[in-house]
């Protein structure tokens, strides 16, 4: 199994696409860089994570992962608030964010009771 098969990273990765595609034309560069960056981290360190030689370290890069679904719900409320992000769409991708957090929950606590 890779980590492509992850379900995980498939929805974190659908995620990031739609974040992308949805802020393309986004004249706050600051802004739209930081977002992209923070949704681009979450599948990037599952696959990461996974890559490695022990549970300890795919905990480690799992973590980071939620940290930064964490890190993108933040931006997600602010691009709502601001005006930059639909509120349908932005609660759409809170769902989302919500749901991978816990998805990476659950494998991490998994992979330390081995």
């Amino acid at each position: 199994m890779s980590f492509e098969d992850l379900d995980v990273w498939k929805r974190s990765s659908r995620l990031c696409v739609d974040i992308y595609k949805a802020l393309a034309e986004l004249k706050d560069y600051g802004f739209r860089d930081q977002i992209t960056r923070s949704a681009l981290s979450i599948p990037s360190n599952i696959a990461e994570g996974y890559a490695r030689e022990s549970n300890k370290e795919t905990v480690h890069f799992f973590s980071y992962s939620k940290g930064s679904a964490a890190e993108l719900r933040t931006q997600i409320y602010i691009g709502m608030e601001i005006g930059y992000i639909p509120k349908e769409t932005g609660k759409h991708w809170i769902q989302e964010t919500e749901e991978i957090s816990k998805m990476l929950y659950v494998f991490m606590k998994r992979l330390k009771n081995k």
